[in-house]
């Protein structure tokens, strides 16, 4: 996982940099060093990174799905009120 990655991973769980350093034992200055390249996690720090972005794309996924779901359940109640409205 390069810096970029490592700050997409943070600002896509919607945490500081603070927040995302307690999350790996590290200081908020760590993090900054992180996703400026200057230093790098640990080999464990890096395999619970990624979880954290198998997990956030996991329920990305299952968002995107369910949002989905909602919008064609809202359309097919749109115009199965709509033929009502009709007949009348």
């Amino acid at each position: 996982m390069n810096s970029q990655q490592i700050q997409k991973l943070r600002t896509d769980l919607g945490l500081s940099q603070s927040e995302f350093a307690q999350l790996f034992g590290a200081h908020s200055m760590t993090v900054s060093r992180w996703e400026r390249a200057v230093a790098a996690p640990t080999p464990y720090q890096l395999a619970l990174m990624q979880q954290f972005r198998q997990t956030a794309d996991a329920r990305k996924v299952k968002v995107d799905e369910t949002v989905k779901n909602l919008l064609v359940g809202a359309g097919v109640v749109a115009a199965l009120i709509w033929l009502l409205g009709a007949k009348k």
